[in-house]
């Protein structure tokens, strides 16, 4: 896999151990990290909060086309955002499949050509350019704003990856608006509650027990601080603000722990695990970019400070 640039994660749901090696090997060659479940814990998979970036589905997963159907029905009304890609045995199209399976798969190919699974994933996963700048200056963003907030604890995070689902994680979360000449969206920083209150409890003398209050008043200043370090090093034009009157409505329901940013596009999301060496607790951090409303990569521009001056005036010297 590439360094520097994002994964997707994708459920494999595909019994064929003639064509498995072939599956992993593509997925090790396009940023794809392969995952399988059994399939009697399916649903319950999908109803979970686990990233994922599309289905690969065999047309006969289940034993026929008929049950592989059903499966892909279910998996459609769980998560209607992921796009289904079907490997199929003869030819790579959607004809002569059970209409159900026609209508929810998205593409089809065959083991022998993965040409048409190499667009799929460019098309519903890999189609935008994240600049490796920019990938590589959010993590190092972050980690420094967790790092000041919560000295001496030691900060993990995963490699970065493209989602395509819609599911909230933990049970709090902050969201802010970034806007750009190249960019229009959201940030967006998640966790759940409990663990950062044992972290916070930790941390803090003897006294009052943090709340739920001190929960949202962290997460709030953490997302205040990357904000503003995300703004000064990668926005920096504030004259675009006013060129980009249009908004969309986002939707949450919180029953289904549902986030809806008012378009069909993928996020761009970081994982990050914060341990107490001292304790052993553990805090995860979920951080999702959603370009929804603007995105032009071309035009995107990070603000490096120029050393010149500094080395005029002596404070810096070359070596």
């Amino acid at each position: 896999m590439t360094v520097d640039q994002p994964v997707s994660k994708v459920l494999v749901l595909d019994d064929s151990r003639a064509h498995a090696d072939a599956i992993k090997r593509f997925c090790d060659e396009h940023n794809l990290v392969g995952l399988t479940v059994r399939r009697n814990r399916l649903l319950k998979v999908l109803r979970s909060n686990i990233d994922l970036g599309a289905i690969l589905l065999a047309e006969d997963y289940g034993g026929s086309p008929a049950e592989s159907a059903i499966i892909a029905t279910q998996i459609d009304a769980l998560r209607p955002e992921l796009p289904i890609i079907l490997r199929r045995d003869a030819h790579a199209s959607r004809d002569g499949l059970p209409e159900a399976l026609a209508r929810v798969a998205c593409a089809a190919y065959v083991a022998d050509d993965m040409t048409p699974l190499k667009r799929a994933i460019d098309e519903y996963l890999f189609g935008r350019d994240y600049p490796n700048a920019l990938v590589r200056g959010i993590s190092e963003i972050t980690e420094a704003r967790l790092d000041g907030l919560f000295p001496g604890m030691t900060i993990e995070h995963e490699t970065p990856c493209i989602v395509r689902d819609q599911i909230i994680f933990g049970e709090v979360f902050s969201l802010i608006a970034l806007e750009s000449a190249w960019c229009r969206g959201y940030m967006l920083l998640q966790t759940s509650e409990q663990p950062l209150l044992d972290m916070l409890g930790g941390t803090r003398d003897a006294g009052r027990a943090p709340d739920f209050r001190d929960v949202n008043s962290v997460l709030g200043e953490l997302t205040n601080l990357v904000w503003g370090a995300f703004k000064n090093r990668y926005l920096g034009d504030a004259e675009a603000l006013a060129r980009h009157p249009v908004q969309v409505p986002l939707v949450v329901n919180h029953k289904q722990k549902f986030i809806s940013f008012g378009g069909d596009c993928p996020q761009l999301c970081f994982k990050y695990r914060m341990t107490d060496p001292a304790s052993g607790r553990a805090v995860c951090i979920d951080q999702r970019f959603v370009f929804s409303l603007s995105w032009s990569p071309e035009d995107f521009r990070e603000s490096v400070q120029d050393v010149g001056p500094m080395v005029e005036s002596g404070e810096l010297e070359l070596f």
